[in-house]
């Protein structure tokens, strides 16, 4: 039996829903792996083993207990933002040789930054909102913003997660503190055009048979957007299958499955869509989307009829079939 390393908490506002995220799959990982958590802080790596709680030393990546030193086998990051959605402790593991379910350390900087992310995406042909990079919070000036992307408009830390710090900005006076909030949680800033239409998110993961896409889910928020209050506060309705045709339900399909092939995705991803028209514009690429019970990706696999262990197992034996 391997023992899967699944690497949780991290260093951002994230914390909490990344723990919430890994009880979920450890609680339904399939019985043929060992999964032990290991909780990641800025004080301390801790792995949660037979009912204790044992110091994870990073310079051997083993944990000693009872005087007995144990390794994993296999890693697996359910890091929402940093060091782990953004491939830190991938790099980290690729160091150790120790194999790892997830995306890439490159993958997973490039799709962690939103700005990034959509200027490699824009080089495809792939719809993207119209946007502005900031470095400095008074890099440009309040006109020089709205002439460029008009109003509303969307104000976001480039790599961050959950909507941490992302606001709309409907009226030029609400700029300068949407501004100040994305700047709080992170050093660079994008601004995005705002995109009049459905809602759309798709989970995308591989498998021995190929790219396989989800049933899509259509978000309604009860706020301006999707914010975190409407994912994890119940502020939304999620809806699954999404309330459009079979035939724009392929092509979103379809368009996330070449996002994960260009990007080169691994394990489980979720790429949300905006649709204009007949459109589907991409909003953001989530390589490690949400997986607690209030989470999109576990709706998209019951609707599916796929069980959660047998969706992690099938993941399992296409990562590791070499």
């Amino acid at each position: 039996m391997k023992r899967i390393g699944l690497f949780c908490g991290g260093f951002s506002s994230e914390y909490a829903i990344s723990i919430l995220s890994a009880n979920t799959i450890q609680a339904n990982f399939p019985k043929t792996h060992e999964v032990v958590k290991i909780v990641v802080s800025k004080e301390q790596w801790l792995v949660e083993f037979q009912g204790t709680s044992i110091p994870f030393d990073l310079n051997t990546c083993q944990f000693t207990h009872k005087g007995i030193p144990h390794k994993i086998d296999i890693g697996l990051v359910y890091i929402h933002g940093n060091p782990g959605e953004n491939g830190k402790i991938q790099a980290f593991l690729d160091m150790h040789e120790i194999p790892y379910l997830n995306a890439g350390p490159l993958a997973s900087s490039l799709s962690f930054d939103k700005w990034y992310c959509n200027q490699f995406l824009r080089a495809f042909d792939i719809p993207v909102a119209k946007s502005i990079f900031l470095t400095d919070i008074h890099e440009k000036s309040s006109d020089e913003i709205i002439n460029t992307l008009g109003l509303p408009i969307f104000v976001k830390p480039s790599d961050s997660g959950s909507s941490y710090g992302i606001s709309k900005v409907k009226h030029v006076s609400e700029l300068d503190q949407a501004l100040k909030s994305a700047f709080n949680e992170r050093k660079t800033v994008v601004l995005e055009s705002f995109l009049d239409g459905t809602e759309v998110t798709c989970g995308v993961y591989q498998t021995t048979t190929g790219i396989q896409a989800l049933p899509l889910t259509e978000i309604a928020s009860e706020n301006e957007f999707f914010d975190y209050d409407a994912k994890y506060n119940g502020k939304s309705q999620e809806i699954t299958p999404a309330r459009i045709s079979n035939e724009m339900s392929i092509k979103v399909q379809e368009r996330a499955k070449k996002i994960y092939q260009l990007l080169q995705l691994r394990s489980i991803s979720r790429i949300d869509f905006m649709i204009v028209g007949n459109e589907p514009h991409v909003i953001e690429v989530n390589t490690t989307p949400g997986f607690s019970p209030a989470s999109i990706v576990p709706q998209m696999l019951a609707c599916a009829g796929i069980s959660i262990a047998s969706f992690w197992e099938s993941i399992v034996e296409f990562e590791l079939k070499d």
